[in-house]
């Protein structure tokens, strides 16, 4: 009933071949470029820790965070597509203590607070080039180019700058939420660090 499509390298050979299409034809840049000028529709990836490899479940926030962004464009809207990295936090801390051999905030101050920051900027970009990498490979459109980074001044500043602007138009209040709470970091859990059993 149906003729049979035939595909001589595979299904991987055809997602190389549309990969390769779309670098020689310059596609990603030229739906980067649509419709400037005219309503913007704003999207930042929530950004990943690059000192983890991805895995199976990044692949389908990727492909989750690619369908809105390419829908808007079709709509008329211009959507600047930034990626970013998370490059501080717990997860980032946890793994210099464990590659140091210490615990906790007074083995950190023992060891020196600028030396374990500078350890732990050193290593948030270690699997960077996986992360293209698969990233590429899913077809995700993304600014990898020109990232923000969660430790350089200008995100901070704009977070403060945020901030300020939420208070000013008070829509800031003080509450009380029950939260996990690690003796140990001295600081509260999410729900996905309590998960990795800190």
């Amino acid at each position: 009933m149906y003729k049979k499509v035939e595909l001589p390298d595979g299904y991987v050979g055809m997602e190389n071949n549309v990969a390769k299409l779309w670098k020689e034809k310059n596609i990603v840049k030229k739906n980067f470029d649509m419709n400037k000028g005219k309503r913007y529709f704003v999207f930042y990836d929530g950004p990943p820790t690059a000192n983890g490899m991805p895995h199976v479940g990044h692949i389908e926030t990727r492909v989750m965070k690619d369908i809105i962004p390419r829908y808007k464009v079709m709509k008329g809207y211009y959507v600047p597509r930034k990626a970013g990295w998370d490059t501080h936090g717990l997860p980032v801390e946890l793994e210099i203590e464990k590659k140091l051999g210490i615990s906790g905030k007074e083995q950190i101050e023992n060891y020196g607070v600028e030396k374990f920051i500078k350890e732990c900027k050193d290593s948030v970009f270690k699997y960077v080039g996986e992360w293209e990498k698969m990233t590429n490979k899913v077809g995700f459109w993304v600014d990898m180019e020109n990232p923000y980074v969660t430790y350089h001044n200008e995100y901070i500043e704009s977070v403060w700058w945020a901030l300020k602007e939420l208070w000013n138009k008070d829509l800031l209040y003080e509450g009380h939420k029950v939260m996990p709470y690690c003796p140990r970091c001295g600081t509260a859990l999410s729900s996905h660090e309590v998960a990795q059993r800190i």
